[in-house]
C-alpha cells in the first residue's frame, strides 16, 4: 500500500465515482478529440487535486453532485495547464508517456486545451454552480499571470526572493487553493469557511512548489531531470538564496553560467554544488516547512475528523514525496 491509499480511505468511494464522472465529461463527437481524450484518461496521475476537493468537502458535509462537478472542474483545467504547458515548454513526454503535442503536434495541442478549459466552464455554466466558477477563474487568471511573470522575470534573471513567492503563489498554490476553497463552497455557504480553506490550500501549494524545486537538487530517481530548473534559467529558491549570499562578483559569474552556459553540465553542476555548499538547501527546506506548519495550522483550527486527518496526510505526502 503506497501513501496516498491511506489517505484516500475518507473519499475511496467518492473517487471512484468521479474516475466515472470524469470520463464522461470528457467524451466527444469529434473521433479526433474523443481518441485524444481516452489517452488523457489513460494517462492519469495521481489525481491530488481532486482529492484536495472530496476532502475539504467532507470536512463540512457530505459530497454532492456540485462536489464532483468542482472536481471535475479543476482535473480539466489542470489537465488543460499541463497540455499548454508541454507546448510552452517543448516537452514531448508527460508521466512517463508521449505529450498530446508529441503525438499530434502543437496545434492539435493547444486546441485540446482549449476544448479541455471550455468542458470545464460549460460544466459549471449548465447546473449554474457561478460561486465555484468565480473561485476557478481567479485561478485562470492568476495561473497565467504568474507564468508571464516568470517568463518577463528569467529573462532578466532579476528575480528576488519576493518575485518567486510571488510566482508560486499564482502559478501552483492558485489551483490547489481553489480546489480546497470548490470543495468546501460545495457543500457550505460559510463564506469564513471557505477563505480559510482556500488560504490552508495557498500555503500547501507553496509548499509544495518549494518541494518540487528542490528535487531539482536531489539524489536518486525522482522523476525529473537533475538541473533542468538552471537549464531552463528558472531561478528557484535555493538558487535565489545562493545569489542573496554570494559577492558581486561571485553573483555575475553564477548569472552568467545560468544565462548563456546553460546548457554545459559541468558548469550547471557547478552552480548546484554551489547551491548545496551555500546552505541553500537547508534555507529551502526550512521555508518549505514554515508553509507546511502554516497550512496544518489552519486546518486544526477547523472540523476534526477523519477528513482533516487525511488531508493533514496529504499536506505531509506534498512535502515528504520523492517525485
Amino acid at each position: 500500500m503506497n501513501a496516498l491509499d491511506g489517505i484516500r480511505k475518507p473519499i475511496e468511494s467518492e473517487l471512484k465515482e468521479f474516475e466515472i464522472r470524469f470520463r464522461d465529461s470528457m467524451k466527444s463527437r469529434v473521433p479526433l478529440l474523443d481518441a485524444i481524450m481516452r489517452y488523457i484518461v489513460k494517462s492519469k496521475g495521481k489525481r491530488v487535486r481532486p482529492m484536495f476537493v472530496f476532502l475539504s468537502a467532507k470536512m463540512f458535509g457530505e459530497a454532492n453532485d456540485s462536489t464532483y462537478r468542482a472536481a471535475a472542474l479543476i482535473e480539466l483545467l489542470h489537465t488543460a495547464t499541463l497540455v499548454h504547458d508541454d507546448v510552452v515548454d517543448d516537452a514531448h513526454e508527460r508521466r512517463g508517456m508521449f505529450s498530446i503535442n508529441a503525438l499530434w503536434k502543437n496545434k492539435i495541442a493547444v486546441l485540446v486545451g482549449d476544448y479541455l478549459l471550455s468542458k470545464g466552464l460549460l460544466l459549471s455554466l449548465n447546473n449554474n454552480d457561478y460561486h465555484l466558477l468565480q473561485i476557478v477563474s481567479n485561478a485562470v487568471r492568476e495561473m497565467s499571470e504568474g507564468e508571464l511573470l516568470q517568463i518577463e522575470k528569467t529573462r532578466k534573471l532579476n528575480i528576488k526572493e519576493e518575485d518567486y513567492f510571488e510566482i508560486i503563489r499564482q502559478k501552483t498554490a492558485s489551483l490547489i487553493s481553489s480546489a480546497c476553497a470548490c470543495g468546501a463552497a460545495s457543500v457550505t455557504a460559510d463564506e469564513e469557511v471557505i477563505s480559510k480553506m482556500k488560504l490552508f490550500g495557498e500555503k500547501t501549494g507553496i509548499a509544495f512548489q518549494i518541494k518540487d524545486d528542490l528535487l531539482d537538487f536531489s539524489s536518486g530517481d525522482t522523476g525529473k531531470q537533475k538541473g533542468i530548473d538552471l537549464k531552463e534559467k528558472k531561478l528557484t529558491l535555493p538558487v535565489i538564496y545562493l545569489l542573496n549570499n554570494s559577492s558581486a562578483s561571485e553573483r555575475r559569474r553564477i548569472i552568467n553560467t545560468i544565462k548563456n552556459h546553460n546548457n554545459d553540465a559541468r558548469k550547471v553542476n557547478g552552480v548546484m554544488q554551489l547551491v548545496r555548499e551555500s546552505g541553500g538547501i537547508d534555507y529551502s527546506i526550512a521555508r518549505m516547512n514554515q508553509y507546511k506548519e502554516e497550512a496544518i495550522g489552519l486546518l486544526q483550527s477547523l472540523t476534526a475528523g477523519p477528513a482533516q486527518a487525511s488531508l493533514q496526510s496529504l499536506v505531509m505526502f506534498t512535502t515528504e514525496r520523492s517525485k
